[in-house]
């Protein structure tokens, strides 16, 4: 076991992967720090973060502050005598938690900063259509996504691959990138760099609304199928069939010439659901209608007859 004491910070599943990773190398978690349980679902069940049932399955010690700046949480964390802090998606830390320890508070950002700095990096890396991403490690400052770059890892982006996919990948890399992180931060050989920022103003990846998920279809048919990529699964890219919502996780793209009005719908009630776009169509392939399940377009055409 290692003598250095670290305070994890994250919440979602994908912080899951980081924190695995250091309890398997055998690091020293003294404090798991992750959000308030709180209910969810139709029956409002009090749910756990996928870090606390992770903490709690591993026996590590858990802090669940509902503010940070909790003159309670603040001495909890300092009576844990922390060497390291590590932060996989949480909420924006306050300078007294994050300047508490002496080696610093180390992020792991799913980007190549200094592009996509913010909330949402792998998908709106997907919906710009970008070649390539990575995840960066680096040490916490006042701005956010700002503070100097530890170690970078890059990766492909396959031209169908979408947000989820891309998701699961990064976690993993991620969670690699952050152990050799750690390990050089102890042997003293990893140098801090600023962010040097290009005279092209950096991609942003700020958090997504609604508006951001709707379709427009007078956009190109590569411009809306990464749009498609980028917000599958969660949260959907999202349009009007017969006056309802429809949500739609996977499409392929036609770059055709046609004459056909933009948004028009063509369905040949078996196989083929598609749109209209400004230089060819979008065929759907997995879609949720408002009110149903989720399912192929296969299945869908079965049960719902489209207007002529």
């Amino acid at each position: 076991m290692k003598e250095l004491r670290i305070v994890f910070m994250g919440t979602p599943e994908f912080a899951v992967a980081s924190l695995d990773a250091l309890v398997n190398t055998g690091y020293n978690i003294v404090g798991v720090v992750t959000a308030p349980d709180k209910p969810a679902g139709r029956g409002m069940k009090i749910t756990e973060s996928a870090v606390k049932k992770y903490a709690v399955d591993k026996g590590l010690h858990i802090l669940q502050p509902e503010k940070l700046k909790d003159p309670k949480f603040i001495d909890d964390l300092g009576n844990l005598k922390v060497d390291l802090q590590i932060v996989v998606a949480f909420r924006m830390l306050p300078v007294i938690v994050w300047n508490m320890p002496p080696m610093g508070t180390v992020n792991v950002h799913g980007s190549l900063l200094p592009d996509y700095r913010g909330a949402a990096p792998i998908n709106w890396a997907v919906m710009n259509g970008e070649k390539e991403t990575g995840v960066t490690t680096f040490k916490l400052k006042h701005e956010i996504d700002m503070g100097d770059i530890l170690l970078q890892d890059k990766f492909a982006i396959g031209e169908n691959e979408n947000a989820t996919e891309v998701h699961d990948r990064m976690k993993i890399i991620g969670a690699n990138l952050l152990v050799k992180t750690i390990q050089a931060l102890e042997a003293g050989t990893i140098k801090e760099n600023p962010q040097i920022l290009s005279t092209i103003e950096p991609k942003h990846a700020p958090k997504l609304f609604t508006k951001d998920c709707e379709i427009n279809w007078n956009e190109s048919a590569s411009h809306i199928h990464n749009k498609i990529r980028g917000l599958s699964i969660f949260p959907g890219a999202l349009t009007k069939l017969e006056d309802k919502i429809l949500k739609i996780f996977q499409s392929q793209k036609e770059i055709i010439p046609h004459n056909h009005p933009i948004g028009t719908v063509i369905c040949d009630g078996k196989k083929i659901l598609k749109f209209a776009c400004m230089d060819g169509f979008i065929q759907i392939m997995d879609l949720q209608l408002e009110g149903k399940k989720r399912m192929l377009v296969e299945d869908f055409l079965r049960g719902f007859r489209i207007s002529s």
